[in-house]
């Protein structure tokens, strides 16, 4: 593990997204919350609040950090068609949440997928990335499209 225990202590908030693509009427599927599993978007989002809670125990060398908010957005999009998900990871301490924030979406992803594929296989899950970062040495960082 890298040592951070020279590094002052700030606030440290990190946004990640992703999207799980899908079929239309798994889609209509999902927003209806009548999956076979249950609520589908509901799930994902505990799902994704539990990974970013484990992430050190997940990711090798990656620190333990006492996280104090994390957020799972799920919200169905008609256009892609399927879901896109926002989890934003916040802590005051010596090291960034960015790899929680990319946890907690990961996972959520994984969640509704596994939670649909009864009803679509080729589902597709993309665009896993960092959006922001906030705080530390380096300071701010945004993702420029």
């Amino acid at each position: 593990m890298v040592d951070v225990s020279d590094k002052a202590s700030t606030d440290r908030i990190a946004v990640a997204e992703g999207r799980v693509v899908m079929a239309r009427e798994t889609l209509a599927l999902c927003a209806s919350g009548n999956a076979k599993k249950g609520d589908v978007l509901g799930a994902a989002r505990i799902a994704g609040i539990m990974a970013a809670k484990k992430t050190s125990e997940l990711i090798p060398l990656c620190h333990p950090i006492a996280l104090t908010k994390v957020t799972v957005d799920l919200e169905t999009d008609a256009e892609l068609p399927g879901v896109r998900v926002i989890a934003t990871a916040k802590t005051t301490g010596q090291t960034g949440v960015e790899m929680e924030a990319l946890t907690a979406v990961s996972v959520a992803c994984l969640t509704i997928y596994d939670m649909l594929k009864a009803a679509d296989r080729g589902m597709i899950i993309e665009g896993v990335t960092l959006v922001e970062k906030r705080g530390g040495k380096s300071g701010d960082w945004r993702r420029q499209d």
